[in-house]
């Protein structure tokens, strides 16, 4: 939720990359992902062989968030667009963004995820779900929230369940609200997403990227789903600071 390129920019800013050091083995560009992620492309095998109803309901309309504090306004844009599908008129709109938070009218929600802004907490992600529900008259549809508290065996269980259950059909969407840093192995941040589809062989779930300036949708081991949701934010966030994840389920 906080702007990588700001940040480097301010380092730009106060000169401490205007001199370049020469190059060494241990100066190396990372990789683009680390070890518990896969990009989609590099893994398509259970979208091939799978029926995958959420991959193929959401993905179309997952789209780069419109800020680099929108990720929730992103993620719960695709949630909607796919829940609804495709309009049947002409004259009908895939709802944006901004049209969302226009029709939602929620200044907190605005405001955290203005260029620069806070982000949003788990609760508020919640929250502000429940209001997009209201605002569309998606009446049929209500939100539940899965907020894990350990890492043990009987956390991990329930995960999986939740997973398999979203992955039987696409009439439910399933927001994920966690560090992305323990995923990708980059940026130390709270970050929200959707999930796009679950491999229960292999024990993996599918993110389905917002943040599309540095990622496409790539598969997470669930244990390391777990961890992400699990870890705390660190105190470079603000009001954020110590903020944990979870789900949040959109069903009817």
């Amino acid at each position: 939720m906080t702007n990588r390129s700001l940040k480097r920019a301010a380092l730009l800013g106060a000169g401490l990359f205007l001199a370049a050091p020469m190059a060494t083995a241990a100066d190396q560009p990372a990789p683009k992902l680390g070890p518990n992620a896969t990009p989609v492309t590099a893994d398509t095998t259970f979208l091939r062989q799978s029926e995958a109803p959420d991959y193929w309901a959401f993905a179309s309309f997952v789209k780069p968030q419109f800020t680099t504090s929108a990720c929730s306004i992103a993620a719960v844009t695709a949630a909607v667009n796919g829940l609804r599908g495709l309009p049947e008129n002409a004259e009908d709109t895939v709802i944006t963004q901004p049209e969302l938070l226009e029709a939602v009218a929620d200044a907190t929600w605005a405001e955290v995820s203005a260029e620069g802004g806070d982000g949003v907490t788990f609760d508020q992600l919640a929250q502000f779900t429940g209001s997009t529900l209201a605002a569309l008259g998606m009446e049929g549809y209500r939100t539940e929230t899965f907020k894990p508290t350990a890492a043990d065996d009987q956390t991990l269980g329930q995960l999986r369940e939740i997973l398999a259950a979203n992955e039987m059909s696409a009439e439910d969407a399933l927001l994920v609200y966690f560090n992305q840093g323990v995923v990708t192995g980059d940026w130390d941040g709270p970050h929200v997403s959707l999930i796009g589809a679950y491999d229960a062989a292999g024990d993996k779930a599918l993110i389905l990227e917002v943040d599309q300036e540095w990622y496409i949708p790539y598969w997470t081991p669930v244990p390391v789903l777990l961890e992400a949701m699990l870890k705390p934010t660190s105190a470079e966030h603000g009001v954020l600071e110590g903020e944990t994840g979870g789900f949040v389920h959109i069903l009817r």
